[in-house]
């Protein structure tokens, strides 16, 4: 090879052609492809022959000389109707004979004669095909399965100038999606465009909307390849070294590979299916890799921990890693897991489980869904369906379940299963780890095993009257008969500590790298924010005193409800959703207002409503809360979802909401985790955020769609600070921070039975009865229990009637005691029964201990009145997660640690305190100047005749040639004013249509009455 042919596109062919005919494919000459049909006809009856001969005889023996070229039509019918992949993996019919074009390696490697038949295969490659009966073009690379074409590659050199760019190009404007090869499903299924640093794939050519996918493993926690960590190779190396390596490629064939298939109902109603071939992108492919040989050397009774992001394809993850898991067998040929249980609330999860792996098995009843109660959880536990899904909430229920099913069948029973392996896949686990049902869901996998363990551990503490309690105890650790495989994109402390391994997930796929693939988009791109400025005023005569926190907060809520703040907000939202939004994406784009409370919801709802129709705007909305919203002003009249949104029902909601008739969304603790609509292109924001909730809610933006280049953010509340710490946390993978001292939770305890709020036999007494084995349990225990608590109950309610606040923080080391345990006894192995009867204990007093008087309840209608407002934008841009570091998660701190005491304070006082923390620094003299300039301008006869017969927006013009006027008059007044005024652009234009606007509405005799509206200019 000369010089110059070592830089061309042709010895980059070479080097991949030479690794794996060295790794069992064989070359297959191009001059035996049917460019007609598509396929190798040789090499496909070579493979029919030699592996099933008494098949080919039958056939022979029915129509001899033509037996090939029968096959063959029948083949070719046969792809044509059902595709390659289902032909590949199931075979064909020829004259009422099933022939097999593969054989894929089985699970387990105790049938000699499967094995021989899987290295039968001939894992085929071309150089340069010419594909087309046309045209004498050629392809660079092509893969085949036993003369089926299954794969193509494109590669170039950027050494020639020619990228993986330039292949996507050839790819969409050279390759006619309408040649045999190239018809999606029917042969080949996935095509690669590669030069020597990056790798892009599609399973559907369509021409110029051919859409290519990253295809590459990631570089330093963002998009891009690394460079070869021996020097040897191409960055690029890794598709043929790992992917397209014989056993890959055909395992990838096998079960990985498949078909999705989903109803959808398009804008205008109508349902439509939407047929996707699914191969799976780098990261899933080496995560489900990773995690099943993992589990296959390491055995049952090991955690991991995948923190994937959003837009990684979690749902195709999950589905690919329970079919695996559900055939796993380990080295010496033994079933590694007796089921595998998905838990997870999304329906869309379950229905793609089940199609998906029908494709792979080609039977029913692999998959089990538990929609219903916990008895066929229980059911399909005790017979060991393959793949179970179920909710984490169906777990407590399940051992009562187990006794009432034995004693049908006449048999004695425990309440306990076998002792089976489990391996429980869990979605979005940053909300799963936590709590009792968590640990309920152990309890009931653990089985006997667990059942035997607690009996022989009582035994020895020769306590053997007290075998639950050691159950309970054991139920709260890792179980050696499961493996728990945790996916989330936002864990939190405890999802770490829990699942992962030394503080690491055992496999992460950024949120960097997922915005850098351009599989979600950067919600923080477009960020504007706003400030609110005002000024209260205290309308009653006297001046009460009041809690500073409660009346701070029912302040705020004052405000936060009052019509003028929700009517400027509205105009603001809905402006800019008319001008700007509404005609993103093609003009479908919608928008999300997230509000603080259910109340909020309601009045922006009517705020919206009532601007758009004034307007004439084709906007419509929907609201979403849960309940029933009581009204603040009308005692009698109420809310609810389905009511406001004219009968459409909360299940109807998302959808209707997908439609072209509906553009804006309304919301208060619902739709902000979990939405799932690429349309929504904006968000509105007037709630606060913080941390993962920050994330998760901004992340409903995230979604990617064709025509989605951009997303919007208007922000009234939130820092963009901390917004920007929120998502660095997770933008390159969370990492742990401090961990908690398992000592505190000896101190906390100690400080909890010094007090005397309960007594050592009282809660030996509960816990006897507690602990009891089910068959002893009674009606009459619950009494009992409840006597052994009420003792507790008293001394508490004494305390709270003499020392509130002592009461309180008792009533705060008790919660912080049970977060502790909680979390610490899942990761630590603690051999102490006292902690867990006390925790037991205190989980059941808790719930009846009174609640802390709450004091007067403040509403400052009457009281409070707003004097002034404005809003300000105060950024816009973006908000870059490229600088600064994350904030590590820190472990559980001691919350509920008790009310802190406060003095009341005048509510003039308080007023002032939230006048100087949202108010702006003009003061008494500039107020006065500017009130002098509007009484002067409204005395203005021309003005008041632009007023009567003019729209605000004309108004102002006329207004701004009169102000210029008035304020050169008054200049001496404040001079200071005059010179910003005079100087500052921005600041004149601020005054100027504050100055109209106030104008306006005293002419036009708008004002409420009640309190001057005004808006105070900007911040000096």
């Amino acid at each position: 090879m000369t010089n110059g042919a070592v830089h061309t596109e042709r010895a980059f062919e070479t080097v991949l052609e030479r690794y794996l005919l060295e790794r069992g494919y064989v070359q297959v000459a191009p001059g035996g492809f049917d460019r007609e049909r598509a396929i190798f006809p040789g090499v496909v009856l070579d493979f029919i022959r030699d592996t099933q001969p008494k098949e080919w005889a039958k056939l022979e023996a029915l129509h001899g000389a033509k037996t090939g070229e029968q096959v063959i039509v029948d083949l070719c019918k046969w792809m044509d109707s059902n595709g390659s992949l289902a032909t590949l993996r199931h075979g064909f019919k020829c004259y009422g004979r099933t022939l097999r074009v593969a054989f894929f390696k089985a699970a387990h490697e105790l049938n000699p004669e499967l094995e021989a038949r899987y290295v039968a295969n001939r894992v085929g490659l071309t150089r340069q095909l010419h594909f087309s009966p046309r045209t004498e073009q050629s392809l660079d690379v092509t893969f085949t399965l036993n003369g089926i074409p299954v794969a193509t590659l494109e590669l170039k050199n950027p050494l020639t100038v020619q990228t993986v760019e330039d292949a996507c190009r050839q790819y969409r404007q050279d390759r006619d999606p309408r040649e045999t090869i190239f018809e999606f499903k029917r042969r080949t299924l996935v095509h690669f465009a590669v030069d020597t640093e990056a790798v892009f794939m599609t399973t559907r050519l369509a021409g110029s909307a051919t859409h290519f996918l990253p295809f590459n493993k990631g570089c330093n926690g963002g998009a891009g390849n690394p460079p070869d960590p021996a020097g040897r190779t191409y960055r690029t190396a890794y598709l043929w070294e790992e992917v397209l390596q014989r056993d890959s490629f055909l395992d990838l064939l096998a079960r990985f590979i498949h078909l999705q298939i989903e109803e959808k109902r398009d804008e205008q109603g109508h349902k439509v299916k939407r047929e996707a071939m699914i191969f799976p992108r780098y990261h899933q492919l080496q995560a489900v890799r990773t995690l099943v040989e993992a589990a296959r050397s390491e055995g049952v009774g090991h955690n991991y921990l995948v923190e994937h992001s959003a837009g990684s394809g979690k749902s195709n993850t999950i589905g690919w890693l329970a079919h695996r898991l559900a055939s796993l067998h380990d080295t010496k040929n033994q079933r590694v897991f007796d089921s595998v249980i998905v838990v997870t609330d999304r329906v869309v999860l379950d229905q793609q489980l089940q199609d998906t792996i029908y494709q792979f098995e080609h039977k029913r009843g692999v998959v089990q869904r538990i929609d219903e109660k916990s008895r066929q959880l229980a059911e399909a536990l005790e017979n060991a369906v393959p793949v179970i899904i179920t909710t984490l909430q169906k777990f407590p229920f399940v051992s009562r379940h187990l006794l009432k099913m034995a004693k049908e069948r006449g048999a004695e029973g425990s309440g306990t299963l076998p002792t089976r392996r489990c391996a429980v896949i869990i979605d979005e686990a940053h909300s799963s780890q936590g709590g009792e049902t968590a640990t309920d869901l152990k309890g009931v996998l653990g089985g006997e095993a667990l059942r035997t363990a607690a009996k022989k551990r009582a035994e020895e503490e020769g306590m053997s009257d007290m075998e639950e309690l050691f159950r309970s105890m054991a139920k709260r650790g890792r179980q050696a008969n499961l493996s728990f495989f945790a996916f989330t994109a936002t864990p939190k402390h405890k999802t770490l500590a829990v699942f992962g391994r030394s503080g690491e997930p055992f496999h992460r796929y950024t949120m960097r790298q997922a915005i850098d693939e351009g599989f979600i988009l950067d919600v923080l791109k477009h960020y504007t924010t706003y400030a609110t400025y005002f000024k209260l005023l205290k309308a009653c005569e006297d001046d009460p005193n009041v809690e500073r926190k409660k009346a701070a907060r029912a302040l705020a809520r004052f405000l936060k409800l009052h019509p003028h703040n929700i009517a400027q907000k509205t105009e603001i939202m809905v402006e800019h959703f008319n001008a700007s939004t509404r005609h993103k994406i093609g003009g479908r784009a919608k928008a999300m207002v997230v509000t603080g409370s259910r109340l909020e919801a309601v009045r922006y709802k009517q705020g919206f409503d009532g601007y758009i129709k004034k307007k004439g705007y084709p906007i419509k909305t929907l609201v979403a809360f849960s309940g029933t919203v009581q009204d603040d002003k009308l005692k009698d009249v109420t809310y609810t979802e389905e009511g406001m949104n004219q009968g459409i029902r909360e299940k109807e909601l998302p959808e209707r909401f997908a439609s072209q008739e509906y553009h804006v969304l309304l919301v208060a603790e619902k739709y902000q985790t979990g939405f799932d609509q690429p349309l929504l292109h904006t968000m509105y924001v007037d709630k606060r955020l913080a941390g993962i909730q920050a994330v998760q809610t901004l992340s409903r933006l995230n979604r990617t769609h064709p025509f989605k280049e951009d997303t919007f953010v208007l922000d009234f509340v939130n820092d963009r600070d901390e917004i920007h710490d929120a998502f660095k946390t997770y933008y390159e993978g969370a990492e742990m921070g401090q961990e908690v001292d398992p000592a505190r939770l000896y101190e906390i305890k100690g400080e909890l039975d010094a007090s005397g709020t309960y007594l050592p036999e009282e809660l030996e007494r509960f816990c006897a009865i507690y602990f009891k084995s089910r068959q002893k349990q009674s009606a009459a225990d619950h009494q009992a229990m409840n006597a052994a608590l009420d003792p507790a109950v008293s001394r508490f309610s004494a305390l709270q009637k003499e020392e509130e606040d002592k009461a309180e923080l008792w009533r705060g080391k008790l919660q912080a005691f049970r977060n502790l345990y909680g979390f610490l006894s899942q990761v630590i192995p603690y051999q102490d029964s006292d902690l867990e009867k006390l925790y037991v204990f205190l989980r059941h007093l808790a719930p009846k201990l009174p609640k802390r008087r709450g004091g007067p309840a403040y509403q400052f209608d009457d009281e409070v009145r707003l004097e002034y407002y404005r809003l300000q934008k105060i950024s816009e841009g973006s908000i870059t997660l490229d600088e600064g570091y994350g904030r590590p998660l820190d472990g559980p701190s001691e919350v509920g640690t008790g009310a802190v005491h406060e003095d009341p304070v005048p509510l003039s006082r308080l007023i002032d305190l939230v006048n100087a923390r949202f108010g702006t620094d003009f003061n008494q003299a500039d107020q006065l100047f500017f009130d002098q300039i509007v009484e002067a301008a409204i005395a203005d006869d021309a003005l008041k005749q632009a007023a009567a017969v003019n729209p605000g927006d004309k108004f102002e013009l006329v207004f701004k040639n009169l102000l210029e006027t008035l304020f050169m008059e008054r200049m001496d007044q404040n001079e200071e004013i005059f010179v910003r005024y005079m100087n500052d652009i921005p600041f004149q234009k601020l005054v100027t249509t504050w100055l109209a606007s106030q104008a306006y509405q005293k002419l036009r005799n708008v004002s409420n009455g009640r309190c001057r509206l005004s808006s105070p200019p900007p911040p000096r």
